[in-house]
């Protein structure tokens, strides 16, 4: 009985070994990956409010559903920043991986959307190579304040649009207003488990600004 006993705690502790340093493997896989510069501006739990610089990106537009556009948006974006189809340097990977859905009427479910690789910082649009497909983009995003709410797991619909609803309602008790559509981040690659991952949703706000500030988070 004591040494059924000796096994089961022997083996509780080596899965939590394991686990530990799966979790250590994964950051440290990723942890050099740039990833864009903000300002926190105010944190509650998972909900931040940011201010962004500039942002240079190469996107594409893809339709359907979110999750079918998103990979298909990512081949020709990677073909492009590792130069499998054009001349000149590699440009390296960064993170998130976004997308945003293309304006549509009131009410009605997206279709298209721009899928984004964000640029090294080091870029500019006078820097970077062309694009030898015509589908690929590139194009600065102004920045400025972005409300986001981060989350682990696979990005589901069921989980995207229940931690959207949580933002939106965050922002509606403190008379913050949302002035373009969401734009969903993902941080990882697909081979990274679920409860590894980094989801988020940034939108841009107007409103008050709060006296609660930070110093800059990233």
């Amino acid at each position: 009985m004591r040494r059924k006993v000796v096994n089961i705690v022997f083996g509780f502790v080596a899965g939590i070994v394991f686990l530990a340093s799966f979790a250590f493997f994964w950051w440290w896989r990723n942890h050099d990956v740039e990833q864009p510069s903000y300002r926190v501006e105010e944190a509650e739990g998972p909900i931040e409010i940011r201010t962004y610089g500039k942002l240079v990106v190469a996107e594409v537009e893809r339709t359907g559903a979110r999750w079918t556009a998103v990979n298909e948006g990512f081949m020709p974006l990677a073909r492009y920043i590792f130069g499998s189809d054009r001349p000149g340097e590699k440009i390296a990977m960064t993170a998130p991986v976004t997308q945003q859905p293309v304006e549509t009427s009131a009410g009605s479910r997206p279709t298209s959307w721009q899928v984004r690789f964000i640029m090294p910082s080091k870029h500019d649009l006078e820097t970077l190579p062309r694009p030898a497909n015509g589908d690929v983009r590139l194009r600065e995003l102004s920045g400025g304040r972005m409300a986001a709410i981060r989350f682990s797991g696979i990005a589901t619909d069921e989980r995207v649009a229940d931690h959207e609803k949580k933002l939106f309602a965050w922002l509606e008790e403190r008379g913050l207003q949302a002035s373009a559509l969401p734009t969903y981040a993902y941080y990882n690659d697909p081979f990274t488990p679920g409860f590894l991952r980094r989801n988020e949703i940034l939108v841009p706000v107007k409103g008050p600004v709060t006296s609660r500030s930070t110093a800059p988070s990233r």
